[in-house]
């Protein structure tokens, strides 16, 4: 059996890495003509390194289909040179035949997850950095902007239009104290905010006092020192985008949101997404199988490059659809994640005890 299953795997692998790396391709093709036009004069090697750090992205987006045709393909050549046939034949199941495959459909699931979490936030935080500096010659201090920042802390409430890492300043604030009730008690405005022993320091500053939602006095300070427990490094972690957070990041930024009292069910769903899609390779590997040996042996190739591109689709197209209602609060985050999937794997077992009958 070992030389049987190093046989299935060695087939199996070789298409798998020619689907992924086809995709890879296309992607990158695609994606370049695109963008050419506005990296027109930009230096060939930053060109090259920013497409580089795009082939994580696209792995992670592409290996579910890659798997799927890879099973389709391998099992329909099989198929035509009657060795699936001979296997049956010698008495091995539909599940001990397609043991090889889904190990490696396995693998690459947990491959997935390891690159959502270790390599793809750092790509795509270079990426930008690539695409933003060195290619379209921005601002540093532009590109590492957060637009509307908000922080809560016991009874003040702070907003800010951004944060500025290279002064350590945030700009354009507002901060509110409130009172019992969360009824307003005194508004803040300030140009600016610089991080103090005691907290954080405006500058600039209008200050007015409310009584019962009315102004009753207005005054303007040059600095006023608020008792923020809010650090800079909290500020950078606030500006990075939920595609630059790992999947342990997004966990403890969904955890501090709910901590501040705000609701972190969007990004709670994106999180389950990432997991529930990086074992999509082995839902498909299983759906795969199945559907591979209802197929005739004239077939093979023709059925397998069609029919995972149309359930390939399908997939993508109904998890976009359900992970958005789990976004949106109207699904649970689990359920919408992982609903796809599932559905996906009941048609997998329907075809399997169908294949087998």
């Amino acid at each position: 059996m070992k030389i049987f299953n190093r046989f299935v795997a060695a087939a199996y692998a070789r298409i798998l890495c020619l689907c992924l790396g086809t995709f890879i391709a296309i992607f990158l093709v695609v994606d370049f003509l695109e963008k050419i036009g506005r990296f027109a004069g930009a230096n060939p090697a930053y060109i090259a390194l920013f497409f580089l750090t795009r082939i994580p992205e696209v792995i992670c987006q592409t290996s579910a289909m890659a798997v799927l045709m890879a099973t389709l393909l391998t099992l329909g050549m099989f198929s035509m040179s009657s060795e699936l046939t001979a296997m049956r034949g010698c008495g091995l199941s539909l599940g001990r035949i397609a043991m090889p495959i889904l190990v490696i459909a396995f693998s690459v699931s947990i491959l997935n997850l390891a690159i959502n979490e270790y390599v793809l936030p750092r790509c795509i935080v270079q990426g930008q950095y690539i695409r933003e500096v060195l290619i379209e010659k921005k601002s540093p201090n532009l590109f590492f902007r957060q637009m509307n920042i908000w922080h809560r802390d016991d009874n003040f409430i702070l907003k800010a239009n951004l944060f500025d890492p290279a002064s350590g300043q945030l700009k354009g604030i507002t901060v509110w104290r409130m009172g019992a009730g969360m009824q307003p008690e005194q508004r803040l405005d300030a140009a600016t905010a610089k991080l103090d022993a005691g907290g954080w320091l405006l500058t600039d500053v209008v200050a007015r006092e409310f009584s019962e939602s009315n102004i009753i006095k207005t005054s303007e300070v040059a600095s006023m020192p608020v008792p923020l427990n809010l650090r800079a490094t909290d500020l950078k972690v606030m500006r990075k985008f939920s595609d630059n957070m790992g999947i342990r990041e997004l966990a403890a930024y969904c955890e501090k949101l709910r901590k501040g009292g705000y609701d972190p069910t969007r990004y709670l769903a994106q999180m389950h997404g990432r997991i529930s899609l990086a074992f999509a390779p082995l839902v498909m590997a299983f759906l795969g199988v199945p559907f591979a040996v209802r197929g005739s042996r004239s077939s093979g190739i023709a059925l397998g490059i069609s029919a995972s591109l149309g359930i390939g689709f399908g997939f993508f197209v109904l998890n976009s659809i359900v992970l958005s209602f789990g976004q949106a609060g109207v699904l649970s985050p689990v359920i919408s994640a992982w609903s796809t999937n599932g559905i996906f794997l009941m048609i997998g077992i329907w075809f399997a005890l169908k294949a087998e009958n």
